[in-house]
């Protein structure tokens, strides 16, 4: 019998030591899939999930607003109106969370490359809970980045918003899937 295809691949990679390009490479893959499929998906409003991610959105921009909210005013010490989950400065600045602040794309995101991606269940069971908290508290600290932005360089803010903070998502969901590939799923 001869071998199949994806068995003479696989003897090439394993031979060539190309297992690191290979995961890279499925990593882009599946992010970028499901990066345009949740793209199209939201042109659909979400069907057959239109009220459930509504609420789910909903209740993750309230938890940024307030948690980044509090941290700005008690922690940082900066004084803020806030209002409909919108923080208003005294340089006439603000920040108004939406949901597209919510982080649930990332998470999804996440998740959902864990899911597919190679490795044992028994790990990504406790792995994805733990990279959706760390990719929640990177929005936090994306929004908090933002905050401390329109206070000391009010003029970077767009700059910082649009290729700083919205990038270092990507770069945490990038290390996540690093520390399973290295540390968590050869185990």
């Amino acid at each position: 019998m001869t071998p199949s295809y994806y068995s003479k691949f696989k003897a090439f990679v394993k031979e060539k030591k190309l297992e690191p390009i290979v995961d890279v490479a499925l990593f882009i893959l599946i992010t970028l899939v499901i990066h345009y499929t949740y793209r199209y998906w939201v042109t659909q409003q979400y069907y057959p999930f239109t009220e459930t991610l509504a609420a789910m959105h909903d209740h993750l921009s309230e938890r940024v607003f307030v948690e980044s909210s509090w941290f700005i005013q008690h922690v940082l010490g900066m004084k803020i109106t806030t209002v409909d989950r919108t923080m208003y400065w005294a340089n006439e600045g603000y920040i108004a969370i939406n949901h597209g602040c919510s982080g649930l794309k990332q998470m999804i995101q996440f998740a959902l490359l864990m899911m597919i991606f190679p490795g044992p269940w028994k790990h990504k069971l406790w792995y994805i809970p733990l990279g959706v908290f760390i990719v929640h508290l990177t929005n936090l600290f994306r929004i908090i980045g933002l905050a401390v932005v329109l206070v000391a360089v009010p003029d970077y803010w767009k700059f910082s918003h649009d290729y700083l903070f919205r990038p270092f998502f990507y770069v945490i969901i990038f290390s996540l899937w690093v520390y399973w590939v290295e540390k968590i799923r050869t185990k």
